[in-house]
Formats: C-alpha cells, structure tokens, sequence
C-alpha cells in the first residue's frame, strides 16, 4: 500500500524552542492515532504535514508532494485544528457551505447539499437557523468536523477532535474515523487520552517532547507500557505484615513501609493485584487503600522516551 505521509528527520524549532527533533515515520490509508501529552509537539507535526508551517529541517511528503504551498493539495485534505476557527456570528450550514466553496466548490445548490451532508454526518441539523455562537462545545467541535470532511478529502488530520463531546458523542465520532479509514481514506486523529486512542483499533505514534517515542499497532504500544515498572501505594493497618508478606510472595520487586503505607516497586502489575488481597488475608491485616503512584500518562511517555 502507497504511504500517503512520509516524513523523513523532520525538525521544527521556534527560536531556541525545538518543537519537533529528528521525526521519521509514514503513514498509509487507514487509521493512524497521534497519542501523546499536551506539549508534546503534536499539533507542531500536525500543521507541518498540512503545509501551515515550513520544517526547520528534513522533508515531508503528502500524497506524494510538499504540502508547503501546494495549494491544489489543500483541496485534498480536511483538517480539524485544535484551537478554535469558526466565525461565530454564521450558522453551521452556512459555515460549511463557505469551507466546501473554498476548497473550489461550485457555489449554490452543489456546496449547499454538500454542507447538509456533512453536517448530517455528524448529526447536526442543516435547518437549524442558530448562530454558531449559540452552540455548545460539543456541537462546535461537529461543525468542525462537518467542515473538514465536505469536500471528501483523501488525508483526514483531526487534532484532538473529541474535546467537549459527551460519551454518546465520542463512541459516534469515533465510528465516524473508523468508517472512513475503511472507505480507503487516511485519518490522522490525535490525542491525549490513551482509552480514546485504544477505540480506534488502530496503528499508533506516540509523540513525547518532541520526539517519536513508538510507533506500531496498539496492541503492541499498550505492552511496552504494561510492560514498565510500577510503584504502588498500599494502606493498611498492619503494614509491615504487609510488605513481608508480598516479598515471600514473588509479587514485588522491593517495598518500604512509612506508617501505615507500603510503597511497593513491581514489574508484575498482574500479579501484584492477585496477590494484594490474598496476602492481606493471608497475614491478618485489612487494605484501606491502593493508589498508582506512576500510573499517569506522563510517566507513561517518560518511560517510553527513556527506554527509546
């Protein structure tokens, strides 16, 4: 299959601010999730690859030419930018109607079928005379997308597009993304929320401080992350019963005990869990409280730089 993005060393600094180091990978029709904190410098690589900004250095290519300045290759992509940039005072459909006449639409009945259509797609009402400035965040976050995908763009690139949308939303949106990477086209999604990514089924790249961290099917993300070791914060009052208990039990790599707490270093997070309840019970002592210590996503995605 042809990659529809190839992006070979790419860096991108603004001032002394290096944004994007040495960036390689490519990307081809389907689904491709975009996972990594906030600053990580995905919205940068996003607004590259869509020609809004030039790389400091290194090449990429968008179906098969320099997304800088093409303007005919515009026409060929939707994009759903993070920051806001809709113009309140419209109505969707009219908001809509004018991004399918910018992309060379002809203007009348063909771009205004065009944007009941896709407003349609994303279960928003063509007729609804109410500016956009009445709409929730949810709803703006639909025009947004209604206005990407218009004019059937080959190259999809949402960046965090299921910001402000209620659970019944999201689960739509995303059978939305799947749908249309099925259809042949290639979707770009990014995110910050690591269940949201897992839904989409999907190849990830994990983006962290500028760097690619991983890359691959998700499956096999999720286990370099499993994979990590995990500190866990155990309440009991018996602690050190506790703590000897789980040593004999192979269920931690070392323990300290402070008061009431133990503060547990595994690489078994499974076992660990197995164990917790069994040797408390084992040992006579009570849990009050089990809290991850390191089970944000920021440790995540240090871990997976350091391991880089």
């Amino acid at each position: 299959m042809t990659a529809t993005i190839e992006v070979d060393a790419l860096t991108k600094w603004f001032g002394d601010l290096v944004a994007l180091s040495d960036v390689s990978f490519s990307v081809e029709p389907g689904v491709t999730a975009m996972l990594g904190p906030n600053g990580a410098g995905k919205s940068t690589l996003l607004r590259v690859l869509c020609g809004l900004t030039a790389p400091s250095r290194g090449t990429v290519r968008v179906l098969g030419r320099s997304p800088r300045g093409d303007i005919s290759l515009y026409r060929r992509i939707g994009l759903v930018p993070q920051q806001e940039s809709l113009f309140d005072g419209m109505t969707a459909y009219d908001f809509v109607t004018v991004s399918a006449e910018l992309t060379g639409m002809a203007k009348g009945r063909v771009s205004g079928n065009k944007a009941a259509g896709a407003l349609e797609l994303v279960e928003l009402d063509p007729a609804d005379r109410r500016p956009i400035a009445a709409y929730s965040k949810g709803m703006r976050q639909r025009v947004k997308v209604a206005a990407a995908l218009v004019h059937d763009p080959e190259l999809v690139v949402l960046d965090e597009p299921l910001e402000g949308l209620d659970p019944r939303q999201r689960l739509r949106m995303i059978e939305l993304f799947r749908r249309l990477g099925d259809e042949g086209r290639t979707v770009l999604v990014s995110s910050h929320v690591l269940d949201e990514v897992e839904r989409f089924g999907s190849r990830v790249l994990v983006i962290v401080q500028g760097k690619l961290a991983a890359e691959g099917d998700f499956r096999a993300i999720r286990e370099l992350m499993e994979d990590r070791p995990h500190r866990v914060r155990v309440r009991s009052d018996d602690a050190r019963a506790l703590a000897a208990g789980l040593m004999d039990a192979g269920a931690a790599l070392g323990v300290r005990v402070a008061g009431e707490n133990v503060v547990i270093d595994t690489d078994q997070v499974g076992a660990l869990r197995r164990s917790l309840a069994v040797v408390a019970r084992e040992r006579g002592a009570r849990l009050f409280e089990v809290v991850p210590l390191d089970d944000d996503l920021e440790s995540v995605f240090r871990y997976l730089v350091e391991r880089r």
